[in-house]
C-alpha cells in the first residue's frame, strides 16, 4: 500500500534519482498532442555576448553544443511556444550602456532571429497566436523582459516595450532597484513601493503578464494584492523543497492560486534540491560583490562569474527534482498552476535527463510515471499559461 504524503517526504530530505528513465510511445503520444511552453530561456543573451553579427554568422539549424538550445533540438524536444528573454538588468557592466540600450538589442535580436528561421519560428503576441501558429506546425517566439530596470522608472518606455511585443517583465532581476525589492539582494522598501505597484497596474492594463520570479517574498505579496490579472513566476520553483530566495514558498503559493496565476518550475539544480539551495546563496553573494565593482565590463563580469561556477558546482539531480517541485505546486496551489521555466541557457548546470531542449519529453514520461492524467500533463506542459495568458489579455483594455 503507497503512502504518498510519506513518499513525498523521503523524496524531499532522502532525494534519489532514476537512473533509467525509458521514453515510451504513450509519453510521446502525449507530449506531442500538448502545446509546450517554456517560460524562460536566455540564447538572446549568449548570441548577444558573441557580438553583433552573431544573428548572420551563426547557424542555428545545425547543432550548437555550446548551448542549451538549437532549432533542431528544439523540434526533437516539441517545444511549441517560447519566451525568448531580453535582459533589462544590465547596468554598470555593460560598457556603459543602460539597461534599456541592452534590453532593446536584445528585443531586436529575437525578432531577427525570428525572421530568419521563419520557416520554423514565428512571433506570437497573444494565446490565440500560439495556437494558430502550432496549427502551422511551427513554435512560437514570444518576448519576455528579465528586470524592470530597462523601463528607467518610465511607464511610457513600459509602453513602448508593449509595442515591441514584450509579453511579460521580471520586475528585478539579482538588484533591489528603486520600486522593488530583489530576492538576492539587500531589502530596501519592504516590498513594493507605490511607484511600483503603478507599474503592475500599467502592467495589468497592457496585457503584460508580471513575472515575480527574482523578487523578494514580500514583494510577491504586494505584486498578488495589487495585481488585477494572473501573475506568473517565469522560472522559479517551491522554497519548501529547496530553500533558496529565489524560489516560492508556500503562503504566496496559496496566493498565486486565489491569483489565478502559475508558477513555471526552473530547470536549475540550485533551485531544486537542498544542497543546491546552499549553493545558490554563495552565488548571489558573489554576484552582488562583483556589480559593486563599476570597473568590471560585462565580458570580465562573465568570465568571472564562469570560474566561480567551475569552483562551486551545485550538487546534480535529475529530472526527477524537476517534478517534485510540480508535485509540490500541485499539492499546495492545485493543478492549473504548474508550468515550465527552464532557464536554458541561463543556467550552467541541468539535470540528468534534462539537459537542453531536446529532454522536455522525459518530464512528461515522469508525470506519466508518477500517475498524472493526460489532461493534467497538458495543462503542465503549457494548457495552464495559455489559461493565464488569455486571462490576462481579457483584464486588460488594451489602450496605449
Amino acid at each position: 500500500m503507497a503512502f504518498p504524503a510519506f513518499s513525498n517526504f523521503i523524496r524531499t530530505w532522502f532525494p534519489f534519482d532514476n537512473k533509467d528513465i525509458v521514453l515510451t510511445e504513450e509519453a510521446m503520444r502525449i507530449h506531442r498532442s500538448a502545446i509546450v511552453v517554456d517560460g524562460h530561456n536566455d540564447l538572446p543573451y549568449k548570441i548577444r555576448l558573441k557580438g553583433p553579427d552573431a544573428v548572420e554568422t551563426l547557424d542555428l539549424m545545425i547543432n550548437q553544443p555550446e548551448f542549451h538550445t538549437d532549432i533542431p533540438r528544439m523540434l526533437k524536444g516539441g517545444v511549441g511556444a517560447q519566451f525568448w528573454v531580453a535582459i533589462g538588468w544590465m547596468g554598470k557592466q555593460a560598457d556603459g550602456r543602460t539597461g534599456q540600450s541592452i534590453c532593446l538589442e536584445e528585443i531586436e535580436l529575437i525578432h531577427k532571429i525570428t525572421k530568419k528561421y521563419s520557416s520554423v519560428l514565428e512571433m506570437a503576441y497573444s494565446a490565440d497566436d500560439i495556437i494558430n501558429i502550432r496549427r502551422e506546425g511551427k513554435i512560437a517566439s514570444l518576448i519576455g523582459i528579465e528586470g524592470g530596470n530597462a523601463i528607467e522608472n518610465s511607464l511610457e518606455v513600459l509602453r513602448r516595450f508593449y509595442r515591441l511585443g514584450a509579453r511579460y517583465m521580471t520586475l528585478t532581476w539579482g538588484e533591489t532597484i528603486d520600486w522593488v525589492d530583489s530576492a538576492t539582494d539587500r531589502a530596501r522598501h519592504g516590498g513594493l513601493t507605490k511607484f511600483g505597484e503603478k507599474v503592475v497596474l500599467e502592467m495589468n492594463r497592457l496585457g503584460i503578464l508580471v513575472d515575480i520570479s527574482h523578487v523578494s517574498a514580500e514583494a510577491m505579496r504586494d505584486v498578488l494584492r495589487v495585481s488585477q490579472s494572473p501573475v506568473i513566476a517565469s522560472h522559479s520553483s517551491a522554497f519548501a523543497l529547496a530553500p533558496t530566495p529565489r524560489n516560492v514558498p508556500d503562503d504566496v503559493l496559496h496566493s498565486i492560486a486565489k491569483n489565478g496565476g502559475i508558477v513555471m518550475v526552473n530547470f536549475y539544480p540550485g533551485f531544486l534540491t537542498r544542497k543546491g539551495a546552499k549553493e545558490d546563496y554563495l552565488f548571489w553573494e558573489y554576484m552582488l560583490k562583483l556589480k559593486t565593482d563599476a570597473g568590471l565590463s560585462e565580458i570580465e563580469l562573465n568570465k568571472l562569474l564562469d570560474k566561480f561556477n567551475e569552483e562551486h558546482p551545485v550538487p546534480g539531480c535529475s529530472v526527477e527534482r524537476v517534478v517534485d517541485h510540480i508535485d509540490h505546486i500541485v499539492k499546495i496551489a492545485g493543478i492549473d498552476h504548474a508550468g515550465l521555466g527552464s532557464d536554458f541557457d541561463g543556467i550552467s548546470y541541468a539535470p540528468d535527463y534534462l539537459k537542453d531542449v531536446s529532454f522536455f519529453p522525459y518530464i512528461t514520461q515522469v508525470l506519466l510515471n508518477r500517475g498524472y492524467k493526460e489532461a493534467d500533463i497538458h495543462k503542465i506542459l503549457g494548457g495552464n499559461f495559455l489559461r493565464v495568458f488569455r486571462m490576462a489579455e481579457e483584464k486588460a483594455p488594451g489602450n496605449l
